[in-house]
């Protein structure tokens, strides 16, 4: 049976272990929280969604969906500010006509069907945390998690309603069965779980008890439908905007050759280089170089000199990602306009990439292994002349170069 490996992290959001890769999804100090603070923040959306009515979002590993979802809840939240005077939102379909305010489009990747369907039904929010039981051992992750949760984000109960609705017709038996399994439980919300057989689709249709179950799903869906103004404001802002969604189960390096959009975010958030080279290598790179927007961004959590390294030889500009809340860097931006650039890469910055820590990955038809590409990679930086980041690091220090933040 497929198994789930959930924990919560510090702000209350399910954070994700993967045995396979021997990493975590998340972040435990918040999934949600650094979907915001190295994804959507730094992205200025805001800015973007000022000037532009049609937005394009590539989402390359999208999980359980928190960089998508984070970024529906901004938007949402712009959204209401921008078009919607709480006064009038009984005459809001006066105020507007047919024509949509913002037309959103999102392609999300991912390998792992299950996971990706599961994404509208994971909790968020949680209160309390009890991660005293978890169904794998990781030392890292227990001594990371805390008891108290410290959440400055919230994500609407519409955001999921509205992945639901465009990921429905292709969820099935399997993520119905992983959605009733007793252990997995405190980690879904039940009121999504609750939704399902207003969809047509049964808890459990053997079960004699369905009937009862399926009068209260009702009853709790005329509530939320009808009964709560949060809920109908919600629909009627929904309504406003043409939100297509399209999830591919794929091999992302085939999936992006296959595309042919122009989008104006990407998010990189695949497994570490270390782990998963595939989707970092330059000629990946490339690929997405073809995929950006002249005036789009690319944003990934990595500050890998490599990763950076191999950007610039793609072809993009190479920024980085400050939070000020962990009053440090904490990512990477790749463009083509300059002017998108915050937070050039220092002079530390650009010496490191001239180091062994700086040879990139290669895999130049996007059909090589990761154990083939890590080889590769290590036998190309075993037999490189350059100068080995340790060293460069030493000589950095003694030279007093100013390199807080930056490591």
């Amino acid at each position: 049976m497929y198994k789930l490996y959930p924990y919560f992290t510090n702000d209350g959001s399910v954070g994700l272990f993967s045995p396979d890769a021997d990493d975590i999804y998340h972040s435990t100090y918040g999934a949600l929280t650094e979907a915001y603070e190295k994804f959507i923040l730094p992205s200025n959306i805001e800015d973007f969604l000022k000037k532009n009515n049609e937005i394009k979002i590539l989402d390359i590993c999208f999980g359980i969906g928190y960089n998508s979802k984070s970024f529906i809840n901004y938007l949402l939240d712009f959204f209401y500010n921008e078009t919607i005077d709480t006064n009038k939102i009984n005459n809001i379909d006066k105020i507007y006509t047919d024509n949509k305010k913002y037309k959103v489009f999102i392609h999300a990747l991912d390998n792992d069907k299950n996971l990706a369907l599961l994404s509208p039904f994971f909790v968020t929010g949680k209160k309390i945390l009890k991660n005293n039981k978890l169904p794998f051992i990781n030392e890292k992750i227990i001594k990371m998690l805390s008891e108290k949760t410290e959440s400055k984000y919230e994500l609407k109960k519409e955001v999921n309603i509205l992945l639901l609705q465009k990921l429905i017709s292709q969820i099935d038996d399997e993520v119905i069965k992983i959605l009733n399994t007793k252990e997995y439980a405190p980690f879904f919300d039940k009121m999504m779980i609750n939704l399902l057989p207003h969809y047509g689709l049964l808890k459990n249709s053997n079960d004699i008890l369905y009937p009862l179950y399926y009068l209260i799903s009702f009853l709790h869906n005329i509530y939320y439908k009808y009964i709560s103004s949060s809920y109908k404001m919600a629909f009627k802002a929904l309504n406003l905007l043409d939100f297509n969604f399209d999830l591919e189960i794929n091999d992302a390096r085939l999936s992006v050759k296959n595309d042919n959009r122009l989008y104006n975010y990407i998010f990189l958030d695949a497994f570490t280089p270390a782990k998963c080279p595939c989707l970092w290598s330059t000629d990946f790179f490339k690929e997405l170089y073809r995929l950006l927007d002249n005036n789009g961004m690319i944003l990934t959590y990595s500050n890998s000199a490599a990763v950076r390294n191999a950007f610039l030889n793609a072809g993009f500009r190479v920024g980085k990602i400050f939070s000020e809340s962990l009053n440090k860097f904490t990512g990477t931006i790749a463009v083509k306009n300059k002017s998108l650039i915050k937070y050039e890469l220092s002079e530390y910055d650009l010496g490191l990439l001239k180091t062994k820590a700086g040879i990139f990955y290669r895999d130049k038809n996007l059909n090589l292994t990761n154990e083939a590409i890590i080889a590769a990679h290590k036998k190309e930086v075993e037999n490189s002349p350059l100068m080995s980041s340790s060293r460069y690091i030493k000589q950095c220090k003694k030279a007093n170069m100013h390199i807080k933040n930056v490591i």
